[in-house]
């Protein structure tokens, strides 16, 4: 197996990968996150169809991970800054809880698999901000890729 972190050079420094001369191609990632409450606080959420007094619960989480998604290269220093084709966040209630999927299409040199990480962690983080006021025993995660194709090797998580 000949595996080794392509973000540190030779030298053992930080540095961004050189992806000129990667082929072009359709590449699609999804990741998801969890997010879940105490029983209580579901059931006032629930109770009041998802709308907080800062608005709709999914809707803003929606925005604020499709936001995430296109400053992704912003917040993580070693991401390129990539054309974003297509970001679709969807959040669905679950039984205490949302599951949230974030996937994420370009057609270029390099994946995008950040993005929809981070699109998904964002709108678990912005159901966390606009919850907190009714508990702070909220649980974000598990956060993980659950595919990924379009690059040297395609990812599925079974």
């Amino acid at each position: 197996m000949n595996k080794h972190l392509t973000h540190i050079n030779a030298q053992g420094d930080a540095e961004m990968v050189d992806v000129s001369e990667k082929a072009v191609t359709e590449r699609i990632a999804t990741a998801s996150s969890q997010v879940t409450f105490p029983d209580d606080v579901y059931a006032v959420l629930k109770e009041n169809g998802f709308n907080t007094k800062k608005g709709s619960l999914i809707q803003v989480a929606v925005l604020a991970g499709i936001g995430a998604v296109k400053q992704t290269s912003s917040l993580i220093p070693l991401c390129h800054n990539i054309p974003i084709s297509k970001a679709d966040v969807s959040i669905e209630p679950t039984i205490d809880g949302f599951e949230i999927l974030c996937t994420v299409k370009t057609v270029g040199q390099t994946g995008v698999e950040m993005e929809a990480l981070t699109g998904a962690s964002m709108a678990a983080l912005c159901i966390y901000d606009m919850c907190k006021a009714l508990s702070h025993d909220i649980v974000i995660g598990p956060t993980k890729l659950e595919s990924k194709t379009g690059g040297k090797r395609d990812f599925n998580r079974q």
